[in-house]
């Protein structure tokens, strides 16, 4: 199984590369995320007929032919919050290049009427009506809303006639699907020992799954980047939490996955243990949170701090009724610097509030009102403009049994997906062991990232970061050293927050998770970060004292 994209916008011709560059049953296709559907939810109201990813159809124009030839599945989220339309849009496609195909779609993840006031509400549908599909026949299947990994898990409960409660079976799927989910980022895409391989293109990754649940990541042969231990543990930190890995079809239990290198460019996972599934099922809500603008000064040479003061100052009265108003200096200046972009910081000036007015022509007129009235040296990198919407991100929870999971078969027969066999609470899993800290020794002020990768990611209003150790002797240290409280330490913005750190030894591997550092999601833009993607890198970038041994 092969994954050509990681999200709405990833490399066009990843689909075509990944059909001809090697072996391959089942290509999918992740297209969705938290941002992704609030985008199409705006699409859908400008249009009813759309909510789909476009660029999917593009692909299919070039590669459903070789796709058909080849006798490749394809399986794809890129339904959105219009998997039927989608779907149709394929059967015409197909019909108009002569290319015998059978589509199907899965229904029931839609349940925006039942949450007045969303722009988009839906449900996280497990695998199992991919399953239906691909058991009656289909070439083509088209999903709104299912978990990620649920991409995998699907066709490979179909491939090997997997039940419904062969958990760890199931278990070793979703931990596949989560290592394939985002594309590169398993194949040395966005990863922090990036210099261990060619990264410049990094291939699309592969899965061999075997029928006990195990499987080989690797990607076709003579593709760029490179799969190794620490790329494959550091996708698999991305975007999770603790032992614990909640999905509707099964919980898989990461403190069990065990990684070894099976050759160049080859990881094997086994090991992996599940349980039955939580009793309920997550939903996204995505609504309109309001209208926002922003505005950032540039702040050179002197008298930074007095500079951006006067120009606080100078905007208040303008700022006075704005719901909800955010100032950031970034000290990015430097004394006696060789360019004027070195002298220079950046004042960012973010305002949120219901009324668009509020945030719009009020703020940018007072703005631009000081271009010849403030500070010296005044410019801003780019005018405020008349404030566009913005989005917020939430998940609440529903019973199974609420949502009306349907496989809806090539032929149009609707074939119901019961709910969850059984289910199970998700307490937590009792701390394990820590290894035995190292013998003390010389040590030296150094940045933590020497010695340790790093992943981080969102969830909604939290981020994630994911950090793992090397060596065992690093595991030693870094299971010891990095404690909640260090963490807090070492990034000033969760000093007031909530840090819950999770501990996977297998990995080497500590997980943090901080609870509200991204406000309402990654919609509202609650940060210079909003999505916490380098948020791992700056904690790799502090420095803290590490044993000379590890250095």
């Amino acid at each position: 199984m092969g994954n050509a994209s990681g999200f709405y916008g990833d490399r066009f011709d990843a689909m075509r590369e990944m059909l001809t560059g090697g072996e391959l049953d089942v290509l999918t296709g992740d297209y969705l995320a938290e941002l992704t559907m609030l985008i199409l939810g705006r699409d859908r109201l400008k249009d009813p007929a759309a909510g789909y990813a476009r660029t999917f159809l593009r692909q299919l124009e070039e590669c459903l032919g070789l796709a058909h030839e080849r006798g490749v599945r394809i399986v794809t989220n890129a339904g959105g919050l219009n998997p039927a339309g989608l779907a149709d849009a394929v059967r015409r496609l197909a019909d108009r290049l002569g290319i015998p195909v059978r589509v199907a779609h899965v229904a029931g993840d839609d349940l925006t009427a039942a949450h007045p006031g969303s722009l988009a509400a839906h449900a996280y549908l497990g695998g199992f009506g991919i399953t239906q599909c691909l058991r009656a026949g289909a070439d083509v299947v088209v999903t709104g809303r299912v978990t990620d990994a649920a991409l995998v898990t699907g066709p490979a409960a179909a491939h090997f006639g997997w039940s419904e409660t062969e958990y760890d079976r199931l278990a070793g799927a979703v931990v596949a699907g989560h290592v394939l989910e985002c594309g590169a980022q398993a194949t040395g895409g966005n990863y922090a020992f990036f210099r261990d391989g060619d990264a410049r293109r990094p291939g699309f990754p592969l899965a061999e799954l075997h029928e006990d649940g195990s499987c080989v990541i690797t990607k076709h042969p003579g593709t760029g980047g490179f799969v190794d231990v620490g790329t494959v543990t550091a996708q698999l930190l991305y975007e999770t939490a603790g032992a614990r890995y909640a999905g509707p079809d099964v919980t898989a239990r990461l403190d069990t996955v065990r990684l070894s290198q099976d050759g160049p460019d080859r990881v094997r996972i086994e090991g992996v243990r599940g349980e039955a599934p939580p009793p309920t099922l997550k939903v996204g809500l995505n609504r309109l949170g309001g209208f926002r603008n922003e505005v950032v000064f540039v702040l050179t040479g002197l008298d930074i701090e007095a500079k951006a003061a006067l120009v606080r100052e100078q905007l208040e009265p303008a700022l006075g009724k704005v719901a909800d108003v955010r100032w950031e200096l970034a000290r990015t200046d430097r004394p006696d610097a060789p360019t004027e972009e070195t002298a220079s910081a950046l004042l960012r000036l973010v305002v949120r509030d219901p009324d668009q007015g509020a945030v719009g022509r009020a703020l940018s007129g007072a703005a631009v009102e000081l271009a010849l009235a403030s500070y010296p040296g005044f410019h801003v990198l780019a005018p405020p403009g008349k404030g566009s919407p913005y989005g917020v991100f939430e998940d609440v929870y529903v019973p199974h049994g609420s949502v009306d999971h349907v496989a809806v078969l090539h032929d149009g027969r609707r074939i119901p997906v019961p709910p969850a066999h059984d289910t199970a609470v998700l307490d937590a899993v009792p701390q394990p062991s820590l290894p035995q800290p190292p013998e003390p020794g010389p040590t030296r002020r150094a940045p933590l990232g020497l010695v340790a990768g790093a992943r981080s990611g969102d969830k909604g209003g939290n981020a994630n970061v994911g950090v793992w150790a090397r060596t065992d002797d690093a595991w030693r240290w870094l299971a010891h050293e990095l404690t909640a409280d260090r963490f807090r330490e070492l990034i000033p913005e969760s000093r007031e927050l909530t840090v819950v750190r999770h501990v996977l030894p297998n990995l080497r591997a500590l997980n943090f998770v901080v609870e509200g550092i991204l406000g309402a999601g990654v919609a509202a833009q609650h940060r210079f970060d909003p999505q916490a993607k380098a948020l791992g890198e700056w904690l790799r970038s502090r420095h803290l004292e590490i044993p000379e041994a590890l250095l």
